[in-house]
């Protein structure tokens, strides 16, 4: 019975120790899991912080959080460049995630391609409304300078890509800008133009051609100041992709053979000039600012053809761009009164570049039939679009050889 006693007695403190290890090992085991277990929010917070401190040591990046672009060094670029800030501007709903249309690509993957063009329409915003910051303007005055560098274009046969540009700096620049007059309106967009110019063509017109069709209103030397300051208030983002650029794409995807031949044109002329004079119309109403480029070429491209067409080579489903095809129907009316030019022929240009040549259209006699045919379907709530589209060709008996071809 001793013994047993002594037993026990013996027994008491060696299990009080055990409890003791067994807890210094609990808690130990429960450190090392959480050395390697680490909270998931507590692990993306210290990423984010590496990465903030990373940005902070690049003396390249602008500090400011509200213009967090990198800045092309350049000798003749100040110190302190022009910030603009974008997050005055309205976000557009219509950018999201779209399934992409592209084919298999031999020169890149077309889903990096794709990511890059989606990039662009989110970085490259608009902002309709910034006509109230100029209380001396009017939208009108917008559409006659606008139409006015279409002829332009027509008369230096220039490219659709670089007037297409030249509109996109201008609205941006404008929005970045307070109080213009309308005296300087010609002076910012024959320099839009002429930074246009020297981006897309080959060959582009001289500083003093310029200067020249502006009939003296603006010399040489206003030019340069204000392609300078067009580029800073842009913070030298210069390169998005236009409504023309978008409305290539689909048609190539449209067209596309089994050879794959994406980087040649397989559409035909005809058929996208017709589709970019509804666009040079529509860009001439300030509305169109509201859609992204991508929509707005994807709507031009419905009222040619039809609503599988569109999202099959688009990747939008119906309801991305029912509101902006319904925008565009007095437009497309106004087009289908009149009917849609011919491909003109340019001396010197090859024959299978004149698509491309920017022409001038009675713009702003389009524009006031469009207003007026948008009046009347307000009147009559008939502001739906056509099944078909609107400028789809009646049935076979009833074409007419003038009207536009269906793809």
């Amino acid at each position: 019975m001793r013994r047993e006693s002594d037993c026990s007695e013996e027994k008491a403190p060696a299990n009080g120790d055990g409890a003791a290890e067994s807890a210094m090992r609990a808690r130990k085991r429960k450190a090392d899991v959480a050395t390697f277990l680490q909270d998931p929010d507590e692990e993306v917070a210290n990423m984010e912080l590496t990465r903030k401190k990373q940005c902070e040591n690049q003396p390249s990046w602008n500090t400011d959080p509200k213009n967090a672009h990198m800045l092309i060094p350049t000798p003749d670029k100040d110190d302190d460049p022009v910030g603009v800030d974008y997050s005055q501007f309205p976000h557009l709903s219509l950018v999201r995630t779209r399934v992409s249309p592209l084919p298999v690509l031999g020169w890149a993957n077309r889903d990096d391609v794709w990511k890059n063009m989606m990039k662009k329409e989110e970085t490259y915003v608009r902002d309709k409304f910034y006509m109230q910051r100029h209380p001396l303007l009017q939208p009108k005055m917008r559409a006659i300078l606008l139409d006015w560098l279409m002829e332009v274009c027509e008369v230096y046969k220039l490219h659709r890509e670089t007037f297409y540009l030249a509109q996109d700096f201008f609205d941006r620049f404008m929005a970045t800008q307070h109080d213009v007059v309308k005296t300087l309106l010609q002076l910012i967009g024959i320099s839009s133009l002429f930074i246009a110019a020297k981006l897309e063509e080959i060959y582009p017109p001289k500083l003093h051609q310029f200067a020249y069709v502006t009939d003296g209103a603006c010399t040489e030397d206003e030019i340069l100041s204000m392609e300078l300051l067009i580029m800073k208030a842009l913070n030298w983002n210069l390169s998005p992709l236009t409504v023309v650029s978008w409305l290539n794409i689909y048609l190539q995807i449209a067209y596309l053979n089994k050879l794959y031949e994406v980087l040649l044109p397989q559409y035909p002329q005809q058929i996208f000039v017709q589709i970019a004079e509804l666009l040079d119309l529509c860009l001439l109403d300030i509305g169109c600012l509201e859609y992204t480029y991508g929509v707005l070429a994807a709507s031009a491209l419905y009222h040619f053809s039809s609503s599988e067409l569109m999202q099959k080579v688009t990747g939008y489903e119906w309801c991305e761009v029912e509101e902006c095809v319904k925008w565009m129907v007095p437009f497309a009316m106004a087009i289908r009164e009149v009917g849609s030019s011919r491909l003109k022929h340019f001396r010197g240009v090859a024959p299978e570049d004149m698509h491309n040549i920017q022409t001038h259209i009675n713009g702003l006699d389009l524009l006031d039939k469009a207003q007026a045919n948008k009046a009347m379907l307000s009147e009559q709530n008939r502001t739906s679009p056509f099944p078909t589209g609107v400028l789809t060709p009646p049935q076979s008996s009833k074409k007419q050889s003038s009207g536009p071809k269906p793809i």
